[in-house]
């Protein structure tokens, strides 16, 4: 069994249920009360399973929206901060155990660049997530420079994770199956992560870093089409590089939610040995799946441990100890 540092690990606060109910028309009812209980655990439930499948450390999230869900500004400010103060208490209390992706209140970018800011260097946490869209704004919109000005200056990962688009596309009509973790949050994600090449936004900062989940939402199954296409399409400005570069210098993928070889072959082809990183999903996929999978995938122990650890030891500047040798008795 190879140790493992897992990132897409979700954890929930009193101060953000209102806002994760949103959520409820995505997953089955059933799903949504028992994913509740495991995502408020920090103690001995969630130890026991990272334990019994070989995750040394776990680097916490709050189960989305959060407060991109919040039309107040002043209101999403405050609640971000509360969660994040949170959050920070748990991790204290396991420093070995547990890291934090902060939370942060996109509705006033100035005031998420300080948030975030505050979150890695008083909180010491590794980044911070973002629940897609908030209120109809995505990242690559101008008004949110300052959140990428000082993530890259201070060198913290973005993670976009998730969320329904601001409107319902009549394309799910009829289908709720489509509506939600199977289909419709993978489409949504990968169109965010596309709006942010193709604005530019890593030419402005190349010392920003995007991290997507779920082996990238299919993105890197594209890159071939995407630089294909981009020499044809119409543009309102150029790229220093080929969109499939930005992929491979200022975005890592984590196999959240994807347990299977030939996805994690595709992206660590397509994308980099250095730019793949384990992860659960957790509670909403079962870490014995995932981790039986990433232990016993037909891959070179290199490779193996660059996924399972050491990938994510250097992007998040994790302690030294938790990049030493990885087999587990």
């Amino acid at each position: 069994m190879m140790k493992k540092i897992a990132l897409e690990e979700h954890c929930m606060f009193p101060q953000a249920i209102e806002y994760w109910k949103e959520t409820s028309a995505n997953i089955s009812p059933e799903l949504f009360e028992r994913a509740l209980r495991a995502l408020s655990d920090f103690g001995d439930r969630r130890l026991e399973i990272m334990d019994k499948n070989g995750v040394e450390f776990a680097v916490l999230s709050l189960s989305g929206p959060g407060v991109q869900a919040e039309r107040e500004t002043k209101t999403a400010v405050r609640v971000a901060r509360e969660l994040n103060d949170l959050l920070a208490v748990e991790v204290q209390k396991k420093p070995g155990r547990y890291g934090g992706l902060g939370h942060v209140a996109v509705q006033d970018p100035v005031a998420a660049a300080d948030e975030l800011d505050r979150c890695m260097n008083d909180l010491g946490f590794q980044g911070v997530m973002i629940n897609g869209q908030t209120n109809g704004v995505y990242l690559d919109d101008d008004r949110v420079s300052p959140l990428w000005e000082r993530a890259a200056a201070v060198g913290a990962p973005i993670y976009i994770h998730p969320n329904n688009p601001p409107d319902r596309p009549y394309m799910y009509a009829g289908h709720p199956e489509l509506w939600g973790p199977l289909w419709s949050w993978g489409v949504e994600t990968a169109n965010h992560a596309l709006r942010l090449v193709f604005a530019g936004v890593f030419d402005r900062y190349p010392g920003a870093r995007l991290m997507l989940g779920h082996m990238g939402e299919a993105l890197p199954f594209q890159f071939a089409r995407l630089d294909s296409r981009w020499k044809v399409v119409n543009k309102v400005r150029d790229l220093n590089k080929q969109p499939s570069e930005y992929f491979r210098t200022n975005i890592s993928v984590t196999t959240s939610g994807v347990f299977s070889l030939e996805p994690l072959l595709c992206a660590t082809s397509a994308m980099g040995e250095d730019n793949v990183m384990f992860s659960v999903d957790y509670p909403f996929e079962h870490a014995p799946e995932a981790c039986e999978f990433i232990d016993n995938a037909p891959i070179g122990e290199d490779l193996r441990a660059k996924i399972c650890y050491r990938n994510a030891q250097s992007k998040l500047k994790l302690p030294a100890e938790l990049s030493a040798p990885g087999r587990l008795a």
